[in-house]
């Protein structure tokens, strides 16, 4: 009878004692002296049982779990970012065609217009995620350069010829359809970082190469937007470039620095405009400027939404804050309806699909072994679930009002496709994880030819294809 193979103990192989061989029986070694079963615990323990070790146990057994072991054989990383995506998609054009079709009916609009064109973008970025899920994302480094510089140019077109809409200048109109190149310059920054970052690897523990070109190109999208009057924005971009540098394995005195920068541009950007001055003196004090405007007039009717709505909601379609009470309510306050018609279950089951996608990217970032890969796979994961803590946070009044949409969810298209893009390059890095026998076959094969290796398949391959 063949034994089991057994792990040789730790105190054999600090004391250079051989493991017993595969398939062979351990010597057999005396009996030591029987010990009483019960033994005093060592000084400053209570036991095993104890609440602190049962929380350390279950705060490690956690993040074990979160990280994975580096490979998702069955493929539930990738299915994970997917299924969440995908529902929280389906839940943002149910209540965007919930939360719009009133304002459009007063307007003398098809009450279905602003959902089918959510719908559309939709489609359209579902379709972009799977082509970029099997693009191997080496190659997107090819792109970095030339989409940083159609970025740059398409928002200086913006103060051009862009539209103006409720006081920021963010849109180009091209046919009919408008396209916010803020929106795109998210996922161009950080695809533009990683690849740059990546390249000076360990030059980076140097101040010079953590800057240049980093900090002059982030600062100029950033000016660019603030140009259009967009903070919201502008905050978003900061953080996706902090978030860049921060996976790269920058020293973290760099952030303390940039943190009084930022701390000292906002509150100048603040003093300097009276409008950013009277939102957050009201939502401080809760009460209207020295002017009568009541900046918190969105925000108060978005708390009276999530209050009246309890534990079920109102019913799907029938909120009433959505009758002009909350303006813009199919977009940066659509959280507020989701919470009045579907209840506190509603908000939750949106934060739980949140937390999934979170923690499945998560998992693709703890992963990497390349800093290309690790600094964009983070600074997409940064970037989704922070614009959401953001309008959230927003939503509840834990924050001034600031536009920032809810990802996946608020009506936009150029926000909805640029968020599909970016999980399909998550996507694409959580394939190269799963089993080869379960793997989406890839699109395309750019970048996958090995060193002394050819990507042109043999006669063989041809004959079995």
């Amino acid at each position: 009878m063949v034994s089991t193979p057994t792990r040789p103990k730790a105190s054999q192989l600090r004391a250079g004692k051989p493991a017993s061989p595969t398939g062979s029986k351990p010597t057999p070694s005396k009996p030591a002296a029987s010990k009483p079963a019960t033994s005093k615990p060592a000084a400053g323990t209570h036991g095993a049982g104890t609440v602190p070790q049962l929380i350390r146990g279950w705060y490690r057994g956690f993040w074990s779990a979160l990280e994975g072991t580096g490979t998702s054989r069955n493929g539930s990383t990738y299915y994970l970012i997917l299924g969440s995506t995908l529902a929280l998609t389906a839940i943002g054009i149910m209540m965007v065609l919930s939360a719009s079709s009133v304002e459009s009916i007063a307007a003398g609009k098809s009450p279905y217009g602003d959902a089918l064109k959510q719908g559309m973008f939709a489609g359209i970025g579902i379709f972009t995620m799977f082509v970029l899920s099997r693009v191997n994302v080496v190659w997107l480094k090819r792109l970095a350069w030339l989409g940083l510089g159609a970025v740059v140019v398409l928002l200086a077109l913006v103060q051009v010829i862009g539209d103006e809409v409720n006081g920021n200048k963010n849109w180009i109109d091209i046919g009919g359809i408008t396209f916010q190149p803020s929106e795109a310059s998210k996922l161009i920054l950080a695809l533009w970082m990683a690849t740059v970052l990546a390249r000076k690897g360990k030059l980076l523990r140097r101040l010079p190469h953590v800057l240049i070109p980093v900090a002059p190109v982030a600062a100029a999208i950033v000016v660019l937007v603030l140009v259009g009057n967009d903070l919201g924005t502008a905050m978003i971009i900061m953080m996706i470039a902090a978030a860049a540098l921060f996976f790269a394995g920058v020293p973290l005195y760099v952030f303390g620095f940039a943190a009084l920068l930022g701390a000292a541009g906002a509150a100048l950007m603040a003093i300097t405009s009276s409008n950013r001055m009277c939102r957050i003196t009201s939502w401080w004090t809760g009460q209207s400027c020295a002017d009568g405007i009541d900046a918190n007039y969105q925000a108060t009717n978005g708390l009276y939404g999530l209050a009246s709505g309890g534990w079920f909601g109102v019913g799907l379609g029938q909120s009433r804050q959505k009758y002009s009470w909350i303006p813009e309510a199919h977009n940066d306050f659509i959280f507020a309806i989701i919470g009045e018609e579907l209840g506190l279950v509603g908000t939750v089951v949106v934060l739980v699909l949140f937390a999934i996608l979170g923690a499945a990217i998560y998992r693709v970032v703890v992963a990497q072994e390349d800093m290309f890969h690790r600094v964009l796979a983070g600074t997409i994961m940064v970037w989704l679930l922070g614009q959401a803590t953001v309008n959230m946070a927003v939503v509840t009044g834990l924050m001034p009002v600031i536009g920032v949409p809810l990802p996946f969810i608020s009506y936009g298209g150029s926000a909805l496709l640029m968020s599909l893009c970016a999980v399909g390059v998550v996507l694409s890095l959580a394939r190269e994880q799963m089993a080869p026998a379960l793997r989406p076959k890839r699109m395309l094969k750019f970048g996958a030819k090995k060193a002394g290796g050819s990507t042109r398949p043999t006669k063989t391959a041809r004959k079995r294809t």
